[in-house]
């Protein structure tokens, strides 16, 4: 049992150390949904974006690509603050379009 009166800690589970992070409280839901489609080249494909705030506070911008039927592929990267990973959402969705994806309406 640890009965010395030093701190080894500056964050104490006692004091409110949560108050001024913003980090893990997203201000709106960011999620897309795109698809390429072209029958006469075979082309089915589909993209998927979405951030969230993970368990640590931190911001995920979450990537899911592939062929539309298939699992795909994953990436996932951390941003600190919820700006930076809506730009990046932004800026791939501008290239996205500019490569021919799009919305799908429901059927």
């Amino acid at each position: 049992m640890n009965r010395s009166a030093t701190i080894d800690s500056y964050l104490s589970l006692d004091v409110n150390h949560w108050s001024g992070d913003h980090a893990c409280m997203l201000t709106q839901p960011y999620q897309l949904y795109i698809e390429r489609t072209d029958p006469a080249k075979n082309m089915a494909r589909f993209y998927v974006m979405n951030i969230e705030a993970n368990l640590f506070g931190e911001v995920c911008l979450t990537r899911r690509w592939g062929r539309i039927g298939a699992r795909g592929q994953t990436m996932v990267q951390y941003f600190a603050k919820e700006c930076d990973a809506v730009e990046r959402f932004l800026k791939i969705l501008r290239q996205k379009r500019t490569r021919g994806y799009r919305t799908v309406r429901p059927q």
